[in-house]
């Protein structure tokens, strides 16, 4: 049995890039399940698609804290503005259906467009040289599939 051979550095390992990709597995099938499930499942799909983009969108803020807090020169003050973001906006797109509003096609485009705007401090990150070298690779087709994924749901 051989030892796992290291990635390059600055490249983010293979298991994290494969999970990392298994993550759009849950808003591929919620998108399936609004397509082909029919009105039986539309409730739960619509609702799984919504909170699970709201939570990874969430997830993303602790990202961009955790490579802040690790940033050899310090964190420039925006990233601790951008890492708590998130949250804030995944809670904000409770509001209208919270009050009675249209759901979740509201919210779901206000997630899935957060998700895909997300990129631009993911770009930030790595040209500042706080994020790693591997980052962009993992973030683009995550951050581009996922947001992708909830603005399809939201239009179903």
């Amino acid at each position: 049995m051989t030892a796992p051979v290291p990635p390059a550095p600055g490249e983010l390992p293979p298991l994290a890039r494969l999970l990392g990709l298994s993550g759009l597995l849950p808003q591929l099938f919620a998108v399936a399940a609004l397509l082909v499930g029919g009105l039986d499942w539309r409730f739960t799909a619509l609702a799984l698609a919504y909170a699970y983009a709201a939570l990874i969108l969430s997830f993303l803020g602790g990202l961009w804290w955790g490579l802040g807090a690790r940033a050899p020169a310090g964190a420039p003050p925006w990233l601790w503005i951008a890492a708590v973001a998130p949250s804030l906006i995944a809670l904000a797109s409770a509001i209208p259906w919270s009050i009675g509003a249209r759901w979740p096609g509201p919210s779901l485009v206000l997630i899935g467009g957060s998700l895909i705007a997300a990129l631009a401090v993911d770009l930030r990150l790595v040209a500042r040289g706080i994020a790693p070298a591997g980052w962009l690779a993992l973030r683009v087709p995550l951050s581009l599939g996922l947001g992708t994924l909830t603005l399809i749901a939201a239009m179903l």
